[in-house]
């Protein structure tokens, strides 16, 4: 299957403009955004719940991560408990570099006036 269409309706994503990859445990998914909030308007618990990679969320996880894990790995706060953590705090930033390789990359930025699907 392509890597480029939308879980939810699987329909063709045609640029990042419309592309949201969203997480569930150790599983990464490309969705149109308004299919994301459906998707995630039918998440009825917390396990169940997608979480958005891309855009200002992933952003800011990602810097808080990234700063997380140079203080635990620079620093002795909590000994090797801070070590692990800090090995922890990278699942997202691994998500994220996963998610840009694997979908965002190969779409374009943005299309002008694309046709309505």
């Amino acid at each position: 299957m392509e890597t480029n269409r939308c879980r939810y309706c699987y329909k063709e994503i045609r640029d990042r403009d419309e592309l949201v990859t969203a997480s569930n445990w150790f599983r990464v998914r490309p969705f149109h955004y308004r299919c994301f909030e459906l998707v995630e308007q039918e998440a009825k618990t917390i396990a169940g719940t997608w979480n958005p990679v891309n855009g200002t969320t992933g952003l800011v996880t990602v810097i808080l991560m990234l700063v997380l894990v140079g203080v635990m790995w620079t620093t002795n706060i909590l000994g090797g408990i801070g070590d692990i953590l800090g090995a922890l705090a990278l699942y997202p930033v691994l998500l994220r570099v996963f998610s840009y390789f694997v979908f965002e990359m190969r779409l374009p930025k943005y299309i002008e006036n694309k046709p309505r699907q």
